[in-house]
């Protein structure tokens, strides 16, 4: 079902942030997936290799990455897993998102429910269980990603404990408010 979804997503998109499906081989027992090539790896490890980037290079990509899902949310989609290590390079360090396994189309008035994606990236209502806007969890990634790209480094370290506790601080805090 999952590779239903990605392939149903893939299908629909034409954006030069985003990775191209350009074809589909099907045999009886595998999948093959002719995709766009990016062969300047993922942004993580360019983050890494580097400690940080540059306010220019970060604002480069982060446009990118703005664009890309700017038009995704167009088309009603979500990607929920929006994470450097799903951002590739290609030659001219243009960005390409990719890994749409995690992704549901969405309508602006209804919420998501499932809980999914890399808890330091997800939105705090992704992770506490709670309902959420397909496009507020990867707006909330977006900033998580700029956040390391600038720093080095990720805003809430990967404590389980500690991030848990901030999530139920801050869901008792939203529901009061």
């Amino acid at each position: 079902m999952r590779i239903e979804r990605e392939l149903k997503v893939l299908k629909s998109l034409m954006h030069n942030n985003l990775i191209q499906l350009y074809s589909i081989i099907e045999s009886s027992t595998t999948i093959y997936l002719i995709m766009e090539y990016a062969n300047g790896g993922e942004l993580f490890d360019y983050i890494d290799q580097r400690k940080r980037l540059t306010e220019q290079e970060a604002c480069k990509f982060f446009r990118q990455i703005i664009s890309g899902i700017e038009y995704l949310h167009k088309l009603g989609i979500s990607h929920r897993d929006l994470k450097p290590e799903n951002i590739l390079l290609d030659y001219y360090k243009d960005i390409k998102i990719v890994d749409f396994g995690l992704s549901k189309i969405f309508s602006r008035s209804k919420l998501l429910n499932t809980p999914c994606g890399s808890p330091c990236y997800a939105a705090p209502e992704m992770v506490a269980g709670l309902k959420y806007s397909g496009s507020s969890v990867d707006i909330w990634s977006c900033g998580i990603i700029l956040y390391a790209m600038i720093v080095g480094y990720l805003p809430f370290q990967v404590n389980m404990n500690i991030l848990i506790c901030r999530i139920k601080i801050w869901t008792c805090y939203m529901i009061k408010s």
